[in-house]
């Protein structure tokens, strides 16, 4: 296995003790503190006789609604690998355990093959993550009907801010590992590109970038279904609403013509023949009553009610 040192949040000493020639702003990146609210861009990047990279892996908590990144900076030359990894406020950090696992079981690892294994990890848990964001959507569209339409909204919002945040660093990543594939990270002029990032690395990398590829499809398919959720939820707040108008009107309509009654006979006129009839007050009741009934059979005809 090739000298794989992982380091934890990490003093500058403790850098500079496992790479003591790292360009003063690599130093800088890796001791920089991990923020979960702005991400930084993934990136690979060369620095002569060493390679810097980035890496964002995402992690979702359904139970919590919440989505937070956690940061990994690796500097790979062809013979050491030094991991540094931050601790997001309130979070966990990332957990190497597996891919340490896997380094552990062959004779000699190249330090190219543990960026790939590390890079591997990253791209499946896109991959987890944006099948997880896809069964939040599943669920929120089979309870839109049920839920109350203020959580409906705020969940759309929700995970529509979720997918931005995801677009925004898997599409750096994805990019990274292309610019590997493609071998357009120049390395100390070809030297140290043969001894870490040989072809059968980037053949191997080749199913990493599949992977992200794949992971940005699923995404791109998981803003439609949201966005189809969404135009599902307008569509049947403005049917609600017109429902609401319907009953509105109809009810507007009903009272209508006994209103009109009403304030035929409360005319203050002496001679209104009804005013000094003894059954005035029945026939006006009976002539409401039949006017509103007669609405009512007359709306039911035409389905409006």
């Amino acid at each position: 296995m090739a000298a794989w040192v992982d380091l934890l949040d990490p003093t500058e000493d403790e850098v500079r003790a496992h790479m003591p020639k790292l360009d003063h702003g690599v130093v800088a990146e890796l001791l920089r503190r991990a923020d979960p609210a702005q991400p930084v861009r993934p990136l690979i990047r060369s620095y002569g006789d060493y390679v810097f990279g980035i890496v964002l892996p995402a992690v979702i908590e359904p139970e919590r609604d919440r989505l937070y990144y956690q940061e990994v900076d690796f500097v790979v030359t062809h013979e050491h690998v030094l991991t540094v990894r931050k601790t997001p406020r309130g979070e966990q950090p990332y957990d190497p355990g597996e891919v340490k696992e896997i380094c552990a079981r062959k004779e000699h690892v190249p330090p190219g093959m543990v960026v790939y294994h590390l890079l591997d990890d990253v791209a499946e848990q896109y991959l987890d993550l944006v099948d997880d964001v896809d069964g939040e959507i599943d669920e929120l569209e089979e309870n839109i009907d049920r839920s109350a339409s203020g959580h409906t909204r705020r969940r759309l919002s929700e995970l529509r801010h979720d997918l931005l945040r995801i677009r925004r660093t898997l599409a750096p990543t994805r990019d990274a590992v292309r610019g590997i594939v493609d071998g357009r990270v120049d390395i100390d002029r070809g030297l140290l590109r043969r001894e870490v990032f040989s072809e059968d690395l980037e053949r191997a990398l080749g199913t990493v970038l599949d992977k992200l590829l794949r992971a940005t499809e699923s995404l791109e398919f998981a803003r439609d279904l949201l966005a189809a959720v969404r135009d599902y939820h307008a569509t049947k707040i403005a049917n609600e609403q017109n429902d609401i108008i319907k009953r509105l009107t109809v009810t507007a309509s009903l009272l209508l013509f006994p209103t009109f009654i009403v304030g035929v006979y409360g005319q203050n006129f002496e001679h209104m023949p009804e005013l000094h009839w003894y059954l005035g007050y029945v026939f006006s009741w009976g002539l409401i009553v039949a006017t509103t009934v007669g609405q009512l059979l007359f709306f039911r005809s035409r389905r409006w009610i």
